[in-house]
């Protein structure tokens, strides 16, 4: 099955912008190379294929205080004229843990707010190789217990509480519901995994099949999870949420990509999820990329994929979670 001339064409004329290589990176010159793709998609003309912010939604910055003192920043959408105490989605964007920000998932999370009626609370978790893990989940578990914490003030209902995020945020989307299940809650409705990174030792056929795919190739997880690991164990459950206990996870969403090395990740997620009586919907978009959900002008079946998880929170959330 061939990738789309569109989306061959879109990542061609990107690859001759900017020249950079996930292969080539190391953790001195990482955080460069994110600077010059966040550039890039600020450049006049790209909400074409990035998207737009969503017109029925509305925009607030402010900061996750961790206990520690440690400051996140967080982007905040709101359905216009919404009522108070909204069911709440916290967002974990992508970036293989070492790039990225929430405004790469604007039209993603502006869209989800305003049609799925929730608020969206993206964050913006430390990055490695600064920041390796174990430290960015345990930031994104911390960032989701202060909305809880701070629902009256952020104007939700934590009771009605999703978690949701894209490739290396997909992987902490699960991890997060594996630290709350561990922990004692906060108690998640939902976790919606958009093509997640489940297994940082181990490889799937996927990854050979596309070795060579847009937006990410199998060099590119490579050097991603090098840079994240930093000597850390992979095999740890809050790395590779597949090596982890999956009883008593909540219902997932997980959607994945055809040409994406990590297409059989979700697959495999899935599997798992199901064995242990978890509620799972898959779905495998076929004409699809890694990162199409900030790619929608690029890829159409970006907003299928967005009608299919705000029918999911829709569901997953119309109803209080008992405490």
């Amino acid at each position: 099955m061939a990738i789309p001339l569109r989306l061959r064409a879109f990542w061609r004329v990107v690859s001759l912008i900017d020249r950079s290589s996930a292969g080539t990176l190391t953790p001195e010159n990482a955080r460069a190379a994110s600077n010059r793709r966040q550039r890039l998609s600020a450049l006049p003309g790209m909400t074409i294929f990035l998207g737009r912010t969503d017109r029925g939604a509305r925009v607030q910055n402010t900061a996750a205080v961790l206990p520690d003192g440690t400051q996140l920043p967080v982007r905040i959408y709101r359905p216009r004229n919404a009522s108070l105490s909204l069911p709440v989605v916290v967002n974990f964007h992508g970036g293989g843990w070492v790039s990225g920000d929430a405004r790469q998932s604007e039209w993603w999370c502006s869209s989800v707010a305003a049609r799925a009626g929730v608020v969206v609370v993206s964050v913006e978790y430390r990055l490695a190789p600064e920041h390796p893990f174990p430290i960015p989940p345990q930031d994104c578990f911390a960032a989701t217990v202060w909305v809880v914490e701070h629902a009256g003030e952020l104007g939700v209902d934590a009771n009605r509480l999703a978690v949701m995020g894209d490739s290396a945020g997909g992987n902490l989307s699960a991890v997060v519901c594996l630290m709350a299940r561990d922990l004692g809650g906060p108690q998640i409705a939902l976790q919606v995994l958009l093509y997640p990174s489940v297994e940082l030792v181990a490889t799937f056929p996927s990854e050979d099949e596309n070795a060579r795919a847009p937006v990410l190739n199998k060099a590119d997880l490579e050097v991603f999870t090098r840079l994240y690991l930093r000597g850390g164990d992979g095999s740890d459950p809050y790395a590779s949420p597949l090596r982890g206990k999956h009883h008593g996870l909540p219902t997932a969403l997980i959607q994945t990509a055809q040409h994406d090395p990590l297409r059989d990740h979700g697959a495999a997620y899935a599997a798992a999820l199901r064995e242990v009586g978890v509620e799972v919907r898959l779905t495998n978009y076929v004409d699809a990329v890694h990162g199409y959900i900030s790619l929608p002008g690029v890829v159409p079946m970006a907003r299928q994929a967005l009608a299919e998880v705000c029918d999911g929170l829709r569901d997953a959330l119309s109803a209080r979670i008992s405490p």
